[in-house]
C-alpha cells in the first residue's frame, strides 16, 4: 500500500476558504484530476482535484471546514487504484472555477449574450409569501447544491436560497430549479427574507444615522422585483466600506493620446496577423507603471500607523460581465510590452464573462484603472478598491480643439478621473502624479526614462 496525502494546492491570496461540498467519501476510486471537493471564498467557488489515481481510505474534511493551502483533504491508496477495475472510477467533474454569485439577470447591453431574467411578479405587491420554502442549508449557510446547479440557477436567474431541494438530504436537482422558475413564470410572488438580511441603505442605524426609508413602491404603479446576485452584494458592501471609511478626493485632467493613437493603430496593422489587439487600456496600464514607481506613495497600502511600500506592480482593470463587475489583475505589469498586457487582459477578460476567472487572478492589485472605454461620459469619480490607496478612472476620448501658442489645433484628448486617500496622499502630489502620466500618454518615449 502506497498510502498518500492530498493537499489543497494554491488557491491565491486566501488565508481560508470554505468547504461546501464533499465530491467523493471513503472506498470511492477516483482518478487523477478527477474533484474531491468544493471550496468557496467571497468571490468564487473552485472544485479541488486529486493529484493521483487511487482509493480513499480517509476523508479528512467535513462541510463548513475552513482549508488553506497544504491543508490534507483526502489520504490516498494510489497502489489501490491498480486492483480496482477503472470502470468503478466516477466521472470527473470539470475543475472550472465559477462565480459564487447568483445573478437575477444580466444587464440589457452584456457583451455576452444571456438567458432571459425571471420576472418577480411585476403587477403584484411585494409580500413576505413564498410559494417555495427555502431549501435545506448546510452548516456553512449555503444551499446544498452542486456546481452545476449553481451554474444552471445563475443562468436562469433562481436564487437558490428559496428553492426547496427535493434530492437525497434536502440537495437541490435540476428538476428543483427548473420547477422554481416555472412557478415563478406564473405569477408566484416570492420571499423577501434574503432581502430583509441586507437592507438597501446598508447598516445605517450603526452609524449613527437615520433610518433608511420604507416605500410601498406597488401602490404607486407596477413594480417587478429582482433580488440582486452575489457578486454585486458583496462589491456592493466592500464599496459602502471604502466609501464612507476612505477620505476620498478625484482630480480631473485631460491627456492628449493623439500621437499615441495613431502608434496603437499603426502597431495593430503590423500585428493584424499575430490576433493580439492593442487597446489604450494596455498603454495606460504601462504609463501608470512608471508613474506609481515615481510616486510610490500611490503603490501603497494603510498598515495602522504605517505605510506599505510595495516593489511590485500588479495592475487590476475592472472588466463588465453579465454576472457583474470584476476586476481581473495583470501581475508585474513592469516587466510586460504592451502586446503581451494586450494579449493577458484579452485571455482575462473571456474569463471573467465566462465565469472562470480563479481567486488568484482576481487578487494582488496594487493599483486599479476603471475604464469606461467607448460607451462615452466625460469624467467620474471612481470608488478606491481598499487596501489600495488610488484608482484612475478613464472615459472616451474625444478630438478637441487645443490652443498651441499660434493656433487651435484639433487633438485626441483623454479625460482621466484619479481618486486618491487623502490620509496617503496630499493634494500637490495627486496634481503631479495626473500631470505626469499626461506627459507619458503625450509621449510615450518617457516610459523608457
Amino acid at each position: 500500500m502506497a498510502m498518500m496525502d492530498v493537499t489543497v494546492p494554491d488557491i491565491g491570496d486566501f488565508d481560508e476558504v470554505a468547504v461546501i461540498e464533499l465530491l467523493v467519501k471513503v472506498g470511492d476510486t477516483v482518478k487523477a484530476e478527477q474533484s474531491l471537493i468544493t471550496v468557496e471564498s467571497d468571490k468564487a467557488s473552485m472544485e479541488i482535484p486529486c493529484s493521483h489515481a487511487g482509493v480513499v481510505k480517509e476523508v479528512k474534511v467535513k462541510l463548513g471546514d475552513k482549508v488553506k493551502q497544504g491543508s490534507v483533504v483526502v489520504v490516498l491508496d494510489a497502489a489501490g487504484a491498480a486492483a480496482t477495475a477503472p470502470a468503478a472510477a466516477p466521472p470527473a467533474p470539470a475543475v472550472t472555477p465559477v462565480p459564487a454569485s447568483a445573478p437575477i439577470s444580466a444587464p440589457v447591453a452584456a457583451p455576452a449574450p444571456a438567458p432571459a431574467p425571471v420576472p418577480a411578479a411585476a403587477t403584484a405587491p411585494a409580500q413576505a409569501i413564498g410559494a417555495h420554502a427555502p431549501s435545506q442549508i448546510s452548516s456553512t449557510g449555503l444551499p446544498h447544491a452542486s456546481p452545476s446547479i449553481r451554474k444552471l440557477a445563475r443562468q436562469l436567474g433562481v436564487p437558490l436560497t428559496e428553492v426547496k431541494g427535493t434530492g437525497t438530504k434536502g440537495r437541490i436537482t435540476e428538476e428543483d430549479v427548473q420547477a422554481f422558475t416555472r412557478s415563478v413564470m406564473a405569477g408566484d410572488t416570492r420571499t423577501q427574507a434574503q432581502a430583509a438580511k441586507t437592507p438597501a441603505g446598508g447598516d445605517g442605524a450603526a452609524l449613527g444615522l437615520i433610518a433608511w426609508p420604507k416605500v410601498d413602491f406597488a401602490k404607486f404603479g407596477p413594480i417587478e422585483r429582482k433580488e440582486m446576485g452575489r457578486i454585486k452584494k458583496i462589491s456592493g458592501a466592500n464599496l459602502l466600506r471604502n466609501a464612507i471609511m476612505i477620505p476620498a478626493v478625484t482630480n480631473h485632467d485631460d491627456a492628449d493620446i493623439t500621437d499615441l493613437e495613431a502608434f496603437r493603430v499603426s502597431t495593430n496593422k503590423e500585428n493584424e496577423k499575430s490576433g493580439i489587439k492593442v487597446t489604450m487600456l494596455a498603454f495606460l496600464i504601462k504609463a501608470c507603471v512608471a508613474a506609481l514607481k515615481k510616486y510610490p506613495e500611490f503603490n501603497s497600502s494603510l498598515d495602522g500607523d504605517a505605510l506599505v511600500y510595495k516593489n511590485y506592480w500588479h495592475i487590476g482593470f475592472a472588466a463588465d460581465t453579465p454576472n457583474g463587475l470584476m476586476v481581473p489583475v495583470i501581475k508585474d505589469a513592469d516587466k510586460k510590452g504592451v502586446l503581451q498586457i494586450s494579449q493577458e487582459m484579452s485571455e482575462l477578460a473571456k474569463k471573467a464573462r465566462e465565469g472562470k476567472l480563479s481567486p488568484a487572478e482576481m487578487s494582488g492589485a496594487t493599483f486599479t484603472i476603471s475604464s469606461l472605454g467607448g460607451i462615452g461620459g466625460r469624467y467620474f469619480t471612481p470608488i478606491i478598491n481598499a487596501p489600495e490607496v488610488a484608482i484612475l478612472g478613464v472615459c472616451k476620448s474625444t478630438m478637441e480643439p487645443v490652443w498651441n501658442g499660434k493656433e487651435f489645433v484639433p487633438r485626441l484628448m483623454l479625460p482621466l478621473s484619479l481618486t486618491w486617500d487623502h490620509r496617503v496622499i496630499d493634494g500637490a502630489a495627486a496634481a503631479r502624479f495626473n500631470v505626469y502620466l499626461g506627459q507619458i500618454l503625450g509621449d510615450f518615449r518617457r516610459v523608457l526614462l
